[in-house]
């Protein structure tokens, strides 16, 4: 399957741990649209939406990192774009500041995404497991549809 995968990446873990991610999603035969692979900080903002936006459409699939007191802007805004071309989305959520699985998370990313995956301080070989087991599954069970079902996988 082919993933785009959105979040964060300002800083050098957001980055290694994309990094890491995108390998162990790649090792179990999926294509990634990783963003940090095709950006280059000293691009225009404008070559880099359009890189995104092709990363994007190319993509059968989205995968979001929602991680931290609010999940990023730009990770939000590929997702909504994703809904709103029937793409299915997988969002996680690794972040330890949970307070027992209590911890709000935005309706709009949870409600719109396939699965929720909440692995607080998962390793990412782990990670990558739980995500590649549902993109396997959703392949599975209905190869070539692409649609958001909304409900909440929960790992801890």
């Amino acid at each position: 399957m082919k993933i785009y995968m959105a979040g964060p990446l300002f800083s050098t873990a957001e980055l290694a741990f994309n990094r890491e991610l995108a390998a162990l999603l790649r090792g179990r035969g999926h294509e990634v649209f990783l963003p940090q692979e095709h950006e280059q900080r000293k691009d225009q903002p404008k070559a880099i939406f359009e890189s995104d936006l092709k990363g994007l459409d190319w993509a059968d699939i989205v995968v979001a990192c929602l991680d931290g007191p609010d999940p990023d802007s730009g990770t939000c805004w590929e997702l909504g774009y994703a809904y709103g071309r029937n793409k299915p989305a997988i969002v996680y959520r690794t972040d330890f500041r949970l307070f027992e699985g209590t911890d709000p998370i935005n309706l709009m990313m949870t409600e719109s995404a396939a699965h929720v995956i909440i692995m607080p301080m998962a390793a990412v070989d782990d990670l990558a497991a739980g995500i590649a087991s549902r993109i396997d599954a959703a392949a599975a069970a209905a190869p070539g549809v692409a649609s958001a079902n909304g409900f909440m996988d929960n790992l801890i």
